[in-house]
């Protein structure tokens, strides 16, 4: 699904991706070793069938797929999706790589065994849109499986996210005090599993339509 006209809050989300997105892997490696470490090892040990990956970004998860799944990635921003795809390739992974929207998929319903989202609902400027995406194109009885960094249970931690979110909201729509956990059983979904982590600044999600 290409974007031709999308809203200033999305606009504002594909300038900062496209921006960022030749120095990303390098800024988010030592993030992954520090506070999401095992998280996408973790979704994708959980991934079964055919799989779509909402919000794919330059395609990190694209190694840890077991074998046997058949996968599709939508990403917003055409500049991380080029890294994706070349990425793919160089893994010799056979993936659909396109362009797209998390609240608005270009994909029928039904069609998905596994939703895999990591580290973007975040960004997403209506995530509960996005969720009710994820449960639409996946089959009764399917995987939804989330990675996030969210608001903290520890109040000190959460003021200083919440003193961060007062540039990174402006700058790049990105949110640090967000929880994925009420949205998705809001949207329907039962959770199968949740762990929450670093002062219950990350949480995984596995939960069943």
């Amino acid at each position: 699904m290409s974007v031709t006209a999308p809203d200033d809050e999305t606009a504002k989300v594909l300038r900062a991706w496209n921006t960022q997105a030749a120095v990303y892997d390098r800024q988010i490696a030592f993030f992954e070793r520090i506070w999401f470490g095992g998280g996408r090892e973790w979704l994708a040990a959980r991934a079964r069938g055919r799989v779509l990956e909402v919000a794919i970004g330059t395609g990190l998860n694209l190694r840890h797929y077991p074998d046997g799944v058949t996968l599709t990635g939508v990403e917003l921003s055409p500049a991380m999706l080029a890294i994706a795809r070349r990425r793919a390739a160089d893994l010799g992974v056979d993936a659909d790589l396109r362009e797209g929207n998390a609240e608005a998929l270009s994909l029928p319903d039904e069609s998905f065994d596994t939703v895999v989202c990591a580290l973007s609902l975040c960004g997403i400027p209506r995530p509960a849109a996005a969720i009710a995406e994820m449960r639409r194109v996946l089959v009764p009885g399917g995987r939804l499986l989330l990675l996030d960094h969210i608001g903290s249970t520890w109040p000190p931690v959460r003021a200083a996210q919440w003193l961060l979110e007062r540039v990174t909201i402006r700058t790049a729509g990105e949110h640090f005090t967000r929880r994925q956990l009420p949205l998705v059983t809001a949207a329907g979904f039962e959770i199968v599993e949740r762990e929450r982590r670093k002062a219950g600044t990350v949480e995984r999600i596995h939960a069943r339509k």
